[in-house]
């Protein structure tokens, strides 16, 4: 069986260290501009070269977004920035229009091309007409099940990438092309401003009753018809492996450390896991779905992947997120004398028990003894976010484990 990438998001350089310290074989990123996470931190020229370099030192790749939906005025500057590119030698830029293909193609040569999908890559004609313009990979629509991946697979070139999401947020428009938040905002989607619309709490309400709003179907939290769950796919591994899927993508760059942490470490397991012995895979099923509760989400589904899905099945009754961790910080550095330096992330208190969340998989249970503020003064607990701390625990942490609380969030 063909290993397949594990492809992570990062939002900014830090999430990327750790992305690629917990196991993953790629990571994806955007630049200040023509990705779709405008909101997002985002990568400086320096951050990106920066970026790059810790990839390839520790033997993973980096792919640039640039899968905006271009206007006329974007094109200059898009030329420019596929120009800093071929400078930078990221291993791939990710485009969906047409347009900024032709650009990447002619202004960074020497970068393989990725075809996201927001091109809306539904079957292998499509597929094989990308192929043949010269890209290295496309990015499967969301739409399509594993059936008909594995026909894509199968009338496709050899050489030609097949890339699918198999685990995050799912957009509720098709492909992910939304016009509510241009709609209702001002901020299209489509040029990576979304304001997550479909997040928000609907009702109907008849022309001739103003003011009187009629529940589509409601719990105590409202009615969110267009609220999908999060797409989870680490129980089905050894079917998108069949299904010849060559890259794994984890949707979230707007997500954080720690939930990129352990998505990448549970996902990195599961593949190894399985491609190690099938029954090793199926004796571990627990601590994957034990690991992915402890991430940000919505509840799961399968999307698409088993045949058309029910609402029932896909769209879930609240806009919360439940949380079974919180994130207190990354070790960023070990003194002499044992304590963990971090910027701290969440409130914790001397006493706590918490977790060193290191890249092996391990969960070491440990105390925090003390709490210490840049200058030395000693701190009963650290109430202020992104403060610089040394934490000495009762258990030895090492530079890039992450610390986190378990606790059930809403």
């Amino acid at each position: 069986m063909k290993k397949p990438e594990l492809l992570c998001p990062a939002k900014d350089l830090e999430v990327l260290k750790t992305a690629v310290n917990f196991g993953a074989d790629a990571v994806y990123i955007g630049g200040e501009a023509y990705g779709l996470r405008a909101r997002a931190r985002n990568f400086s020229r320096e951050e990106m070269a920066e970026g790059i370099r810790y990839a390839h030192a520790h033997g993973a790749r980096v792919h640039v977004t640039a899968n905006i939906l271009a206007h006329n005025r974007d094109l200059d500057g898009a030329a420019e920035y596929m120009r800093e590119l071929e400078e930078l030698r990221p291993d791939a830029v990710l485009v969906a229009d047409p347009g900024m293909f032709m650009l990447a193609k002619e202004n960074c040569p020497d970068v393989d091309i990725h075809i996201s999908t927001q091109a809306n890559n539904t079957n292998y004609a499509t597929f094989n007409f990308w192929a043949g313009q010269g890209a290295k990979r496309v990015v499967c629509a969301r739409e399509l099940s594993l059936a008909e991946i594995r026909e894509i697979r199968d009338r496709v070139p050899e050489d030609l990438e097949v890339e699918a999401f198999v685990h995050g947020a799912m957009c509720i428009s098709y492909s992910g092309r939304c016009l509510l938040s241009n709609y209702f905002t001002g901020r299209d989607a489509n040029q990576g401003e979304c304001t997550h619309p479909c997040r928000w709490r609907y009702a109907v309400a008849e022309e001739s009753r103003p003011g009187e709003y009629l529940p589509i179907e409601e719990n105590e939290r409202g009615t969110f018809i267009f609220n999908s769950k999060d797409l989870c796919m680490v129980d089905h591994i050894p079917d998108l492996i069949a299904a010849g899927i060559d890259s794994f993508k984890i949707e979230g760059r707007m997500k954080t450390a720690l939930y990129v942490a352990t998505v990448a470490r549970t996902y990195r397991k599961a593949i190894d896991d399985y491609l190690q012995s099938p029954e090793l895979y199926h004796k571990n099923l627990p601590w994957y779905e034990d690991e992915i509760r402890k991430c940000t989400y919505r509840r799961f589904t399968t999307g698409f992947y088993y045949g058309k899905p029910s609402e029932e099945s896909m769209v879930y009754d609240s806009n919360t997120y439940v949380s079974e961790a919180v994130w207190l910080g990354i070790a960023e550095d070990i003194r002499a004398d044992g304590a963990v330096r971090i910027t701290q992330r969440n409130k914790f208190s001397v006493g706590d028990e918490i977790e060193i969340m290191k890249p092996d998989g391990r969960d070491v249970k440990t105390k925090v003894l003390h709490i210490r503020d840049a200058e030395g003064a000693e701190m009963p607990s650290a109430p202020h976010p992104h403060q610089e701390l040394y934490v000495t625990l009762d258990q030895q942490a090492q530079k890039g484990d992450i610390l986190r609380m378990l606790g059930t969030r809403e």
